[in-house]
């Protein structure tokens, strides 16, 4: 048994790397930090759990864990570790945006892979510190990864995408509330969206040419959780040749799947499945992508990059089933 800590304890993410862990055959959780908790039942935060688990949020740590999430908020991962230090056998899965860029990826010593096993599964089994990717950059990546390896991204691509309410953390804003999400649709960053940048450094590390534009347009849903993107872009071949494509790319792995079947969000939500669907129309390829962004574009693949880095079975903690209703 391996003993966990998360960082971090009381947001989505961290809730639902919890109830994962705590169902985890290989795993003890040994500590949920929250400064702002401390002392309140984890249970309490986190309601889902009544009946499941009894430790308590807690402000002190133990430096002698084997791994450590981090479920903080974009750039309080590298001011956590600036003050905190653990064992040297202690491995590290960041689930921010600090490490997930090749300019940020060594820190303190610390060189950190990032965590797309599609991609970098074998960077991952032999790695310490984990940069796990963003949602979105989880469900696009996914998306255009075959057309990179077979350096088909010759034009650019023009990408939509619809999150959840649960993308924008559990901190409310403006467009969080109920009363301004429910029944309604809107637009944000237009263009400009920060998961681009690690979207961009995969599909180069894939087709070192590449140098189009993606042209991204993020979107506000009214649901709790999940992302559906779709993307287009020129394609010469036929769409046999794309099937043939995506199903040798993805034949190993282990929770990303070619539907002949148009797809829908339902076929995704509290799994860690990402669901993939191919279109041809004349001169245009459509790819269709559905994730839940809380456990494929978050936990759910921070645990599947834990397994792969201890040796254990990649869907180990992971057997979640979505609905069709």
């Amino acid at each position: 048994m391996i003993q966990v800590g998360i960082i971090g304890g009381a947001g989505y993410t961290a809730g639902e790397l919890i109830r994962l862990l705590i169902h985890h055959k290989k795993v003890t959780l040994n500590f949920v930090y929250s400064t702002s908790n401390a002392g309140n039942a984890i249970s309490s935060v986190h309601q889902d759990l009544i009946g499941e688990i009894e430790l308590k949020f807690t402000d002190t740590i133990d430096p002698k864990i084997d791994v450590l999430f981090l479920c903080l908020g974009h750039g309080n991962s590298t001011a956590f570790l600036e003050k905190q230090s653990f064992s040297e056998t202690t491995k590290i899965i960041d689930l921010s945006n600090d490490f997930r860029l090749e300019k940020d990826k060594v820190f303190q010593g610390k060189n950190f892979v990032y965590g797309l096993p599609e991609l970098n599964k074998e960077a991952v089994q032999s790695a310490n510190f984990i940069a796990n990717p963003g949602c979105f950059a989880t469900a696009i990546q996914l998306a255009l990864l075959p057309l990179a390896k077979h350096n088909s991204l010759q034009n650019d691509v023009h990408i939509n995408a619809v999150t959840g309410a649960t993308g924008a953390g559990v901190s409310l804003s403006k467009t969080t509330h109920f009363t301004w999400r429910d029944n309604n649709f809107s637009y944000y960053k237009p263009f400009t969206h920060q998961h681009l940048d690690e979207i961009n450094q995969s599909l180069n590390q894939l087709q070192g040419s590449f140098s189009s534009e993606l042209n991204f347009m993020p979107n506000r849903g009214n649901f709790s959780r999940g992302i559906f993107a779709t993307a287009y872009t020129n394609f010469e071949g036929s769409l046999e040749d794309a099937k043939e494509m995506y199903q040798s790319f993805y034949k190993d792995a282990a929770f990303t799947f070619v539907s002949d079947d148009a797809i829908h969000l339902k076929q995704v939500v509290n799994t860690n499945k990402c669901v993939l669907h191919l279109h041809k129309h004349n001169d245009k390829l459509l790819i269709s992508s559905a994730i839940d962004n809380l456990l494929k574009g978050a936990s759910g693949q921070a645990i599947q990059n834990m397994n792969l880095m201890f040796g254990f079975d990649e869907k180990e903690g992971l057997g979640l089933k979505g609905t069709c209703f």
